[in-house]
């Protein structure tokens, strides 16, 4: 197989992105890569830069860092007053003692509440997130483009890294990037809890409010302030050619810019046949799936169901202890169709084991984090590996609208792709939603009277722990069979790929059609145009333009 030559070096200084010209007419791409002339008269530099997606990334990382920079505000305000087990009082309810029924519904309300606030409270965090990663993820992998060593347009934004210890996009910081992650997840369960006000005048009525916990809120700041510093300091290292999530516009700066070049006689070539020899071939009825094409999907996959397994065998190992110490003295029920609920109550089968039992101080709160973070790390990290298989079959779904009657439009709204994709948005719920099914199940018990945090209470419920491991395992259903899926056609599949797209693409505009152009003997030509093409014909050889100086296989 032709290699390709090594990209050209450059200097890659912020300030040349707003300078960067990508403009029509205004380079010869033909003068520059005389190799891949042969294949097409491509033209690439009508890329998008895509500032667009530029704004809407600043836009997001600035709404982040007000949300955070209020957060951190809000929690020092409260340590402050009140101390690091001190909190804020939002609302309260009256509970009459001598009116049981109406007592109850009111604090069964107030839990309600507590759980809306919390799941809100995970998709403020998503958003965040979502928003910081995307800055992230486009720094990573200009970095990557100048190291030489991108392959596919979406990477393992947290596990992927560049070169340097301390460079932006190394491994260090993505490794902090990752323990930042883990800990605004799992903040957002300490953040809102129940205060139970004890009167000390007539009327000697108790009662209960939603109250907001300092800390938690503190750390949850400095975490989404951290990540965004660290996205906008990885922005500032390299160059970027353009913003656009498409592997279209990518590829067509990188072709552009001399970083890739189109490798001959491989128009039928997808992304499992860089490794094999020769151009020509057949079309193929089917393509290869996910799984076959990206190696790191076959690890995702299998570490999804590790962790649909790990779940379950907690939940398992909290039913045998309730079962088995904690049953026979406690006055919840055991764990039936009838007592299963989505919500945790009073009669819910649960075990819990106290933190402490006099104030919470800052230890207490060190080890009431570790608790979290050991067991929502890997869901945290689980879900973050799961955005490659959606952005990889996102990727994979562009490229096969150059088959279809519109066409494929290389450039597209940032936030179109993300809502009109089935799986981004199935994965952009599901994260806040689960994280916030953990919250029901790894429930951190506060006990806090006139304002102040007296006691913390681990509580598994052996219920939400089901729930969350039905809900686990119906996601990695869904993703697994995505993964596994062949795509129909004869068009090459390519997954991202950015070799794979050169190849295939040998001539380049804003809305392009794949499929049969030249009957050259001894071989045919599939490949793009700006208008429609007609179907390659199956029992035919394709091996590209320039063909003849190829020798035809016996």
């Amino acid at each position: 197989m032709a290699a390709s030559p090594k990209p050209t070096q450059e200097n890659w200084h912020p300030s040349s992105l707003l300078a960067y010209d990508a403009l029509p007419n205004h380079q010869d791409f033909g003068s520059v890569i005389s190799d891949a002339k042969s294949t097409a008269e491509s033209r690439t530099d009508f890329y998008d830069r895509s500032l667009t997606s530029r704004r809407y990334a600043f836009v997001g990382v600035a709404c982040a860092s007000i949300f955070s920079c209020s957060c951190i505000v809000a929690g020092i305000v409260i340590i402050a007053n009140r101390g690091v087990s001190g909190l804020a009082i939002a609302n309260m309810v009256t509970i009459d003692d001598f009116n049981i029924s109406d007592g109850s519904h009111k604090v069964t309300q107030l839990n309600l509440q507590v759980e809306i606030m919390g799941l809100i409270l995970n998709l403020i965090v998503t958003l965040c997130t979502e928003s910081i990663g995307f800055v992230h993820d486009i720094s990573l992998r200009s970095a990557l483009v100048s190291e030489s060593r991108l392959r596919f347009n979406t990477n393992l934004r947290l596990l992927t890294a560049a070169r340097g210890l301390h460079n932006p996009n190394g491994v260090l910081l993505n490794g902090i990037m990752a323990v930042l992650l883990i800990i605004s997840y799992a903040s957002t369960s300490l953040v809102v809890c129940v205060n139970v006000q004890i009167p000390t005048t007539s009327p000697w009525e108790p009662g209960e409010g939603l109250a907001i916990t300092g800390l938690p809120l503190l750390i949850l700041g400095i975490a989404l302030l951290l990540q965004a510093m660290v996205a906008l300091s990885g922005m500032r290292t390299v160059k970027i050619m353009t913003w656009s999530s498409s592997p279209f516009d990518l590829t067509a700066a990188l072709v552009h810019h001399t970083q890739l070049t189109p490798v001959r006689f491989r128009c039928m070539r997808c992304v499992p046949d860089l490794d094999i020899d020769g151009g020509p071939a057949k079309p193929s009825e089917t393509q290869p799936s996910a799984w076959h094409a990206h190696p790191s999907i076959r690890k995702i996959v299998i570490s999804l169901w590790g962790i649909v397994t790990a779940y379950t065998g907690w939940a398992a190992v909290v039913m045998y202890i309730w079962d088995k110490y904690t049953g026979a003295r406690s006055m919840s029920a055991a764990l039936t169709i009838q007592s299963w609920s989505f919500f945790p109550g009073e009669q819910s089968s649960s075990i819990t084991y106290p933190i402490t039992n006099v104030n919470v101080d800052l230890r207490v709160w060190i080890l009431v984090f570790a608790n979290i973070a050991v067991v929502q790390g890997p869901l945290t990290l689980g879900l973050h590996c799961v955005e490659l298989i959606a952005n990889v079959i996102r990727d994979e779904r562009q490229w096969r609208c150059a088959t279809g009657m519109k066409g494929l439009r290389t450039t597209t709204n940032p936030l179109k792709s993300i809502f009109t994709n089935p799986l981004c948005l199935i994965l952009f719920i599901a994260k806040p939603f689960l994280h916030w099914m953990f919250g029901l199940s790894f429930v951190i018990e506060e006990l806090a009277i006139d304002g102040i945090l007296g006691s913390s209470t681990i509580v598994m419920n052996t219920a939400q722990i089901w729930n969350l491991c039905i809900a686990l395992a119906i996601f990695a259903c869904l993703f697994t069979l995505i993964a596994l899926r062949r795509p129909r056609g004869p068009q090459p599949a390519t997954y991202g790929h950015l070799q794979t797209l050169a190849n295939l693409v040998d001539e380049w505009s804003p809305v392009m059609w794949w499929g049969h152009k030249e009957d050259i003997i001894p071989y045919c030509h599939a490949g793009t145009s700006d208008h429609p093409l007609p179907d390659v014909k199956m029992d035919c050889v394709y091996a590209g333009s320039g063909v003849g100086s190829l020798e035809p296989v016996s």
